[in-house]
């Protein structure tokens, strides 16, 4: 336990300590403030258009914002001695060789899938995802206060990406992977000689599957079967879901193909940790 106080503790680690305390705060503030709205109203017209200029009120406090900012992190830096780190030496790698605490979620996405998905298609996908968010938002409430009740899907599924499959996944990368990028547990050493053994298998394979075109096809066909439940959904439920046909089916596609791919990363992990499933679709081109 002493090796784990000793991690959090460590200067370079201060920003993902406060996040532990920040985001869970500021999450518990806004959802206070949604229940308020869900329960007092919406609040008028009139205060909804009520303007406020920008010179002098919002350049005077994101002044004082920029000003106070900059003496904390000066004080910061003076206190806390987190110096960089030698030039890099090809001869030694560090053994764990981190990212960024800020890109360490996609360093942990590289446990459960090939580099070509978790470096460049689901980045790729969360950044044009959120890009599309203004032109597949349909729902023109919610702006200028905060409310759960009238967008409780949006907030809903930016909840879960966000927390879970960013917050969550950037603390387990620091705190809980060590040397081979292991898992360990908090009261665990770190072992730079651990050998764990990989009994990983692909899907195909449990399924009593030996025969390496079988099982590409049985690959596909799970993939296809389980993105082709997004229009499934849309054909059974578009004539009794107002919400469906606001959204269109050009939109739905768009939302169900992102919705579909956001919840692939923690199936897949609960499928490589308990289950010891390495790849859903074999394919001689590429692997998933």
């Amino acid at each position: 336990m002493e090796h784990f106080i000793a991690l959090v503790t460590k200067p370079d680690n201060v920003p993902i300590v406060a996040i532990l305390f920040l985001i869970p705060y500021f999450i518990w503030l806004s959802y206070r403030q949604a229940r308020q709205t869900d329960k007092t109203g919406v609040p008028s017209d009139a205060a909804l258009n009520d303007k406020v200029y920008v010179w002098p009120y919002l350049c005077r406090n994101e002044f004082i914002c920029a000003i106070i900012v900059m003496l904390v992190l000066g004080v910061w830096s003076i206190m806390i001695d987190a110096p960089l780190e030698e030039p890099s030496d090809p001869t030694k790698t560090p053994n764990p060789s981190k990212a960024p605490w800020y890109f360490l979620a996609l360093q942990e996405m590289l446990v459960y899938f090939d580099p070509w998905i978790a470096g460049v298609v689901l980045p790729g996908l969360i950044i044009a995802g959120l890009i599309a968010i203004p032109y597949i938002d349909t729902n023109p409430k919610g702006k200028g206060y905060y409310t759960i009740k009238e967008r409780p899907f949006a907030l809903a599924v930016f909840s879960f990406g966000f927390i879970v499959l960013w917050i969550v996944l950037m603390v387990v990368g620091t705190f809980l992977r060590g040397p081979g990028w292991n898992f360990f547990a908090p009261w665990e050493a770190w072992d730079p000689h651990l050998v764990v053994p990989l009994t990983n298998v692909n899907l195909s394979y449990l399924f009593g599957i030996r025969n390496e075109v079988t099982a590409n096809f049985f690959g596909f066909a799970v993939v296809a079967g389980y993105f082709s439940l997004g229009p499934i959904v849309y054909l059974w439920k578009r004539n009794s879901n107002r919400f469906l046909q606001e959204l269109g089916l050009v939109r739905y596609i768009i939302v169900s193909f992102l919705f579909l791919t956001m919840l692939a990363l923690p199936i897949k992990m609960i499928l490589r940790i308990f289950f010891n499933v390495k790849y859903i679709w074999v394919s001689p081109w590429f692997n998933i």
